[in-house]
């Protein structure tokens, strides 16, 4: 959405005979094609990591995640591509399944990052698992190569 009009995203209003919303709404993300596990449930949180945070260890989640970047910028990372930095504005995915998740901090070392995201989840599983160390060295030749810091 911009310029303050998501509220007209859902009205019923037209404009020249189009839904006011398709004035209103801006495309942030097409993360197709997904595969959302049956029985799904949805979970949308807001993160807040502090300057230099490192965010959350790695992890999977059983469904696709979608996020935004409110402010600050996250350092993003999943099984198979290289490290990125999104900034505020900046949209990321990642498909869930066996992915692994190795990154979401913050990049910045002195400024905080905010950041939402809408986390799919297979019944029964936690929107979150970790990946223990004999995992991660077990799938290391599936992690892009990392940029030297």
């Amino acid at each position: 959405m911009t310029d303050g009009n998501a509220a007209h995203v859902h009205g019923a209003g037209h404009h020249d005979g189009a839904p006011s919303w398709t004035t209103a709404a801006r495309m942030l993300q097409d993360a197709s094609p997904i595969t959302v596990p049956e029985g799904a449930s949805a979970m949308t949180v807001l993160i807040e990591w502090e300057p230099g945070d490192p965010g959350t260890p790695p992890h999977r989640h059983s469904g696709p995640a979608f996020g935004y970047v409110v402010e600050g910028a996250v350092r993003f990372e999943i099984e198979g591509e290289p490290e990125r930095v999104v900034g505020a504005g900046g949209t990321f995915w990642e498909p869930g399944g066996d992915v692994i998740h190795y990154q979401d901090g913050n990049a910045l070392t002195d400024a905080r990052t905010r950041f939402v995201v809408t986390m799919l989840c297979a019944p029964g599983r936690p929107m979150l698992e970790p990946v223990g160390p004999a995992e991660l060295a077990e799938r290391a030749h599936l992690r892009a190569p990392r940029p030297a810091r």
